[in-house]
């Protein structure tokens, strides 16, 4: 039986092809399941991928799209069943192994997680990797003793879709939130979402340790952002970062860890073990309205993704983009 895909070739020069085109069930790697998707996501590695501006790709020809969600057709695995609906982030899916931007995907059952009952897989797919990465940020903050006491909790790159899910997140839950972003026009959207109060971008701290702001911190820019980020946390606060947007350098000090106690809380969501993803989906389900899920994604053909590739890339995309892989 044949499907349609998206298929990244190179050519001898290098230079990469995105085609949609047809292929076959034989044409996809090994798993224990084959899942029948319904939608994917555009996510700044995808970006890269398609675009072929960063080295993403391990090995070609390759499918992309770092997560989906879909229905298990046929399973070898005793932990699912023909009909059962699931999603699949992370893994190097997209990167190593054939992804999401196809009509069928056969993967290992053991990067899957069921979808929860309250979520459609559309919804799944406007949270998708982004929203993942979001709430395993605010589980993280939650470990480390956060309340709405504690005061303000800033969001970088807050226009961005893991942003975004992460001031619907907690806008939700009383927190004051403080969205920091370079797309002042953003500002209504983002207080739509939950943020209390817009800001620009930060700029490289002047000393070593500003006057004490944020009570927590969710980065996803990296760079001067968050080594400002870091010298205006609070006494005891956490920073959780889970990108580099705005450059993977970091020129800071020891200064907020040893007289503040400020921690630095990496967040990676590619190979979170399966109890973490579980409890992060169960929580998004319940946590997230749709509502607001609505506000903030955008459902676009997989035969129309590639100049969204480029937006994700110039960062012109607003919120979550949701690949119908079907259309």
């Amino acid at each position: 039986m044949s499907f349609r895909a998206m298929l990244l070739t190179r050519n001898d020069d290098k230079s990469i092809n995105a085609d949609i085109t047809e292929l076959s069930q034989d044409d996809l790697m090994d798993g224990d399941v084959l899942v029948r998707v319904d939608y994917s996501s555009l996510n700044y590695k995808d970006g890269l991928a398609v675009t072929s501006k960063g080295k993403v790709i391990r090995s070609f020809p390759m499918i992309p799209g770092i997560d989906f969600v879909g229905t298990i057709e046929e399973s070898k695995s005793d932990d699912y069943a023909p009909g059962d609906q699931v999603i699949l982030t992370g893994w190097g899916v997209g990167e190593k192994h054939h992804g999401g931007y196809a009509q069928y995907a056969r993967v290992k059952s053991k990067w899957l997680v069921p979808l929860p009952e309250k979520l459609s897989p559309q919804h799944a797919m406007a949270i998708g990797t982004a929203g993942l990465t979001a709430m395993l940020a605010v589980r993280a903050q939650e470990v480390h003793g956060l309340k709405p006491e504690h005061g303000d909790i800033l969001v970088t790159g807050a226009s961005g879709g893991t942003g975004s899910m992460a001031i619907a997140i907690l806008g939700g839950w009383d927190y004051n939130v403080v969205a920091s972003t370079g797309r002042e026009e953003q500002a209504d959207y983002l207080k739509s979402l939950g943020a209390n109060e817009v800001i620009g971008r930060l700029d490289a701290p002047g000393r070593p340790l500003e006057s004490g702001r944020w009570g927590a911190v969710v980065d996803g820019v990296g760079g001067e952002t968050l080594a400002s980020a870091l010298a205006a946390t609070k006494y005891g606060g956490c920073v959780a970062a889970y990108g580099l947007a705005g450059g993977s350098e970091l020129n800071t000090t020891v200064l907020p860890f040893i007289l503040r106690g400020v921690k630095l809380h990496g967040i990676d969501s590619v190979m979170a073990p399966f109890e973490k993803r579980k409890d992060a989906w169960m929580r998004l389900a319940l946590d997230v309205p749709a509502e607001k899920l609505d506000m903030m994604m955008q459902v676009v053909p997989l035969s129309k993704i590639r100049p969204y590739c480029d937006d994700i890339l110039d960062g012109k995309v607003r919120g979550r983009i949701v690949v119908d892989v079907n259309a």
